[in-house]
């Protein structure tokens, strides 16, 4: 069925170029802190957390620039291979996970720890290398690196990430 946003990545990053843009002009994070995704707030009636946490940078400086470009090229890609209706499913799949996974801890801990969508765009990242292993890009402006090999150093990244933070 023809459903969905098309060109779904270019809002998002269009939202996440903005709050970046907000951000680096506020020194004390209250926009960021305005926006994130905290299980505790959202049940006292402040719900639009439920999707501004979309938007919130998962990178700051000038290398936001560079992965607002590289997610916007990876979900075009994904757009195009699947189609608007399964990119959009896939995409609100991943905001709605992360949406329970956040209630599911602060439920189970009594901690609201505030939520990005890091993982949206991991999962994105993991999907594109998935079915593009061979594609190259040139790894800081220079090195060409095919996508699988970036797929296999984020794995051990965060697989690293995961173990180091639950021992």
């Amino acid at each position: 069925p023809n459903f969905g946003v098309p060109n779904l990545m270019l809002f998002i990053v269009i939202g996440n170029a903005i709050v970046w843009l907000f951000t680096m002009m506020d020194s004390s994070g209250l926009l960021t802190s305005f926006l994130c995704f905290d299980p505790a707030l959202i049940l006292r009636g402040q719900v639009w957390r439920l999707v501004t946490f979309v938007f919130i940078p998962s990178t700051y400086g000038l290398w936001a620039l560079i992965f607002f470009y590289f997610y916007y090229w990876i979900g075009g890609t994904l757009e195009k291979h699947w189609g608007t209706p399964r990119f959009n499913i896939f995409v609100l799949t991943g905001v709605v996970l992360t949406i329970i996974y956040g209630f599911i801890v602060y439920f189970i801990t009594g901690v609201s720890y505030q939520v990005d969508a890091y993982y949206i765009y991991m999962s994105m990242f993991f999907s594109f290398a998935t079915l593009f292993p061979d594609m190259q890009v040139l790894f800081f402006f220079i090195i060409p690196m095919k996508i699988k090999w970036l797929a296999y150093i984020d794995a051990i990244y965060f697989l690293l990430a995961v173990f180091t933070t639950s021992f």
